[in-house]
C-alpha cells in the first residue's frame, strides 16, 4: 500500500480579501499557527490550492490570497460522516474512574455539528441550564481518511490517511452520563470545532508524538499527549475500518486527556461568555471559540 502523499504541508479553507469567495490555499508561513494569528488580527498570506482538499493531486499555486476569514478546513460535505473515540487515553480514564475498554468506544455526531475557528458554540435550549446539564470541553487529535478504507490491516493503517487537524469534542454531560450512546449529547448543532488547518499525514510521520492542550478563559486545563492514547491511530482506523468502509474525507476525533471539567472538584462547566482554546501540534494550531447560550443568542437576533 501506498501512502497518500499531497503537494501540501498544511491546507487552510478561507474567504480571501481579494475575490470575497471561498478559497483553499497552504500559508505562505510555513510556521504561523493560522488560529492565533486570526485571534491576533495578524494577516495571513497563502497560495492558492488549485483542486479539492480531499484530491492529492491538487496544485499548489503562485498565486498569493490574504484571509479575510478562516473557516473549518474542510466543508460538511466533504466530512461526510464524524466518527470519534470515548475513554481513549489512559488518565483520562483514570479521572473519570472508568476501567479501560477492552475495544474502541465508538460514537457518532452529524455534520451539522461542524464549526470552525471563529465559529460560536452554541449551548442550546435543550441543554440549559448549565449547572444542570454540565456543557463540557474537550481537546481531540483528528484523523482524516484520504482514500476508501475497508479490512484495513494495522500495518498499513497509516497510508489511508490524508491529514490530521484538531477538534474540539463539546459534551453535554448530564444526556451523556444518562445512557450508553452518546450521540445526542455529543451532537447538538455548532458544538464541534474543527481545524484550524490540515497538516498532511507525511509531515506528521509518527501520530503518537503529539501534544495538545486546552484552556478555558486562559487557563490551561487540559495538557497531554497522544503517546497516552490506549488505541493508537493505526489500531483504531484498522479496528473502524473491519466490514465498513471508512470514505475520503470522513475524520476521526480520537479521545482527550485528562482535565476535563465534569471530573473536577468542584466541576467546571461551560457558560455564556467563555472562550475556549484549543491546540495541538505537529503545525495544526489552535481553534478560539466563544460560548453562547441559545437563549441568549435569539435574543440579540
Amino acid at each position: 500500500m501506498t501512502p497518500i502523499r499531497t503537494q501540501w504541508t498544511r491546507l487552510i479553507r478561507f474567504v480571501a480579501v481579494e475575490t470575497s469567495r471561498v478559497h483553499i490555499g497552504e500559508p505562505v508561513d510555513p510556521n504561523i499557527d493560522v488560529g492565533v494569528a486570526v485571534h491576533q488580527g495578524t494577516p495571513i498570506k497563502a497560495h492558492e490550492i488549485i483542486g479539492s482538499a480531499l484530491d492529492p493531486a491538487a496544485q499548489v499555486s503562485g498565486k498569493i490570497l490574504t484571509v479575510k476569514y478562516l473557516l473549518s478546513p474542510l466543508t460538511r460535505s466533504e466530512v461526510g460522516f464524524v466518527r470519534c473515540l470515548g475513554l481513549n487515553y489512559t488518565d483520562h480514564a483514570e479521572e473519570t474512574k472508568m476501567a479501560p475498554p477492552a475495544f474502541p468506544v465508538l460514537f457518532v455526531k452529524p455534520t451539522s455539528s461542524i464549526i470552525g475557528t471563529e465559529g460560536t458554540v452554541i449551548i442550546p435550549a435543550a441543554a440549559q441550564p448549565v449547572k444542570e446539564h454540565l456543557p463540557d470541553y474537550e481537546v481531540e487529535f483528528t484523523i482524516v481518511i484520504g482514500k476508501a478504507a475497508k479490512d484495513v490491516k494495522e500495518e498499513d493503517a497509516l497510508d489511508y490517511v490524508l491529514a490530521y487537524t484538531g477538534a474540539n469534542d463539546i459534551s453535554f454531560r448530564k444526556h451523556q452520563l444518562a445512557v450508553s450512546q452518546w450521540c445526542f449529547s455529543k451532537g447538538f448543532d455548532n458544538t464541534n470545532p474543527l481545524g484550524p488547518c490540515l497538516v498532511s499525514a507525511s509531515a506528521i510521520p509518527d501520530p503518537q508524538k503529539v501534544s495538545l492542550k486546552c484552556k478555558l478563559n486562559g487557563e490551561t486545563v487540559q495538557d497531554g499527549t497522544t503517546a497516552d492514547q490506549i488505541f493508537q491511530v493505526r489500531r483504531t482506523i484498522a479496528h473502524l475500518s473491519q466490514g465498513t468502509t471508512l470514505e475520503p474525507g470522513s475524520i476521526i476525533l480520537t479521545g482527550t486527556p485528562k482535565g476535563v471539567g465534569f471530573a473536577r472538584k468542584p466541576p467546571v462547566y461551560l457558560q455564556h461568555g467563555d472562550r475556549i482554546e484549543t491546540w495541538v501540534g505537529g503545525g495544526i494550531g489552535t481553534l478560539f471559540n466563544d460560548v453562547k447560550e441559545e437563549r441568549e443568542t435569539l435574543a440579540k437576533l
